[in-house]
């Protein structure tokens, strides 16, 4: 576990590129949380843009690929999905409105985002909730130091939905083409560390060796010891 007392002395960046209707980045919620918690090197998340407005698909179309990605997911990560949330008829797979949701709380309480992130996709996954309903965010930001009236209409604004469109843009220009993705960035250089789902160490451990290797004056603050239970 790094000693959070260390002043950081680079500009280390992670990046976290997801989306809250990806099943592969709901299975990888513990991972990420616990890559969070673990190294002192700040993490934004950016949306990916799975499915968006015009690359919206009918559920019935994509219902039979998105069964065997959740049997997939549940196997390898231990996470609860609820198959009746793909008992919708005449339903849109659309990701827009979640994603607006996950900027919209990185625009307004930063820090709150990844656990945010989380809160969404086990409303969808687990509980059922429909996600592309922008009016569910009133409930599901309770605990959250925002203003539901006031985060629900932010979901529903044009301004936010092009910062929604900035980050698809964003992903797009660093060559993510699946998520999760987790990216390191040192200013304008960015190391891809994990292209979709891995275990917990196996980050860790790819983390640590890129931070060995390139700062190595501050890797005993930012290096995670994976046989610690703590990190």
């Amino acid at each position: 576990m790094p000693d959070m007392t260390h002043q950081q002395t680079t500009q280390l960046e992670l990046l976290y590129i997801a989306d809250p209707m990806c099943s592969w980045c709901w299975g990888f919620a513990p991972v990420i949380e616990k890559i969070d918690h673990s190294f002192d090197i700040p993490m934004r998340v950016v949306v990916g843009g799975l499915r968006p407005g015009d690359r919206a698909e009918p559920l019935n179309r994509v219902r039979p690929m998105l069964e065997h990605h959740w049997a997939q997911v549940a196997a390898a990560s231990g996470q609860p999905f609820d198959v009746k949330a793909l008992d919708r008829t005449d339903w849109m797979y659309d990701t827009m409105v979640p994603d607006t949701a996950v900027v919209t709380m990185r625009q307004t309480a930063p820090d709150e985002t990844l656990r945010f992130l989380a809160t969404v996709q086990r409303a969808f996954y687990a509980d059922v909730t429909d996600v592309t309903d922008p009016d569910v965010y009133g409930d599901l930001v309770v605990g959250f130091p925002v203003d539901p009236d006031g985060f629900v209409a932010a979901v529903r604004s044009p301004e936010m939905h092009a910062v929604a469109e900035k980050d698809f843009q964003e992903a797009q220009w660093m060559g993510v083409t699946g998520f999760p993705s987790l990216l390191l960035r040192d200013g304008a250089t960015t190391v891809p560390v994990a292209l979709g789902y891995a275990p917990f160490a196996q980050i860790a451990e790819r983390i640590n060796g890129i931070v060995e290797t390139k700062f190595p004056a501050s890797a005993e603050s930012l290096i995670c010891d994976i046989d610690d239970p703590a990190c």
